[in-house]
């Protein structure tokens, strides 16, 4: 009897992964499937937080996929690996800070590894040429198979048709004609092959799937960088970039305030690691104070998070300011109007 060959599939939570893995599955490979965790993520977090995201899904789309394909999948983390990526991308970033060919080639790394590691034979993505700028152009894939170290171990089913021939192929392990020849950005051969398998449930694919891709987050991450005076960061710090309004009044601290009761539960669980506010006098949101404020700047700091409180037309708010220890003290200030807020102080 011929010895079953095992591949692991690159699960990102999207269709493609899954369409990909699929497509092995159904040539009698034993398929496994590989997450990595990076804390850039954007499923599953703040959909789980925010009310206005309280029609969307809240699960874990790796999982939901491995659970669809009824295979394991090893969720790996490699935040502290993952810096060198971001900070030091050899092919540059895209249109953000988004590092994304360095980061595919970091991952498909990592997927050898543990390939070789555990006893498998190749390795799955769901790349499709053509979908992606930077990452899954016809020119940037070989670097990717070359620069991982996978080289021909790296199976694209999506799109082997319109690649060169990889190892399992020639070896007969797999079929290049029971693959596909998929390329652009149209997801409509993806979603019609879905159907065929059998797939109703998927995670939307419009969207990029890191926060890294999104301007507004890139530019937190710089603002927080300069603050800082260094290139650094920890799972905290990527967490809170994703909630809150951020507003610096000065270089030296800057003010995150809750949008919402969810965000405002999520924000707590940092009590002790932030001086904190809200208003005692008026119904109002939760405020982190990162940095090194004085006292005049824990007063300006106040009357930011009452203006975005119900007693914003009030003429005075009591304000809670509570120490990293819990020690609480109270303050009575006046609301900063709407155009005291310049524009230039909003991350």
């Amino acid at each position: 009897m011929s010895q079953q060959r095992k591949a692991v599939a690159l699960i990102s939570g999207g269709l493609d992964s899954m369409l990909a893995s699929k497509a092995i599955m159904e040539q009698g490979i034993h398929v496994e499937g590989i997450n990595f965790f990076t804390g850039f993520c954007v499923e599953g977090h703040t959909h789980a937080i925010r009310k206005q995201d309280a029609d969307k899904v809240k699960r874990n789309n790796s999982l939901w996929v491995a659970e669809q394909l009824g295979i394991k999948l090893h969720i790996i983390d490699i935040i502290e690996e993952y810096k060198q990526v971001l900070l030091n991308p050899k092919h540059g970033y895209g249109a953000n800070l988004n590092p994304c060919l360095d980061c595919k080639i970091f991952m498909v790394n990592k997927a050898k590894q543990w390939m070789q590691e555990n006893g498998f034979d190749f390795i799955i993505t769901g790349e499709v040429v053509g979908q992606r700028p930077m990452s899954q152009r016809k020119q940037t894939m070989p670097i990717v198979a070359a620069e991982s170290g996978a080289d021909d171990l790296l199976v694209r089913p999506l799109s082997a048709q319109n690649l060169p021939a990889t190892l399992p192929e020639r070896e007969g392990w797999i079929s290049r004609e029971k693959m596909f020849g998929f390329s652009g950005r149209s997801r409509k051969p993806q979603m019609t092959l879905a159907k065929e398998y059998g797939f109703t449930d998927y995670a939307q694919p419009a969207g990029g799937c890191c926060f890294l891709t999104d301007e507004a987050y890139s530019l937190k991450l710089v603002d927080l960088w300069k603050a800082r005076g260094e290139r650094d960061y920890d799972l905290d710090d990527v967490m809170l970039l994703k909630v809150g309004r951020h507003i610096r009044p000065k270089p030296h601290f800057k003010v995150i305030i809750a949008r919402e009761d969810g965000e405002a539960r999520f924000m707590s669980g940092y009590k002790k690691e932030f001086v904190s506010m809200n208003c005692a006098s008026h119904r109002g949101p939760l405020a982190l104070i990162d940095g090194t404020p004085s006292e005049n700047d824990l007063i300006q700091a106040a009357q930011i998070t009452a203006r975005y409180g119900q007693g914003r037309e009030a003429e005075q708010v009591e304000v809670t300011i509570r120490d990293r220890d819990g020690a609480e003290r109270n303050v009575f200030v006046k609301p900063l109007l709407a155009d005291e807020i310049p524009q230039e102080w909003f991350v």
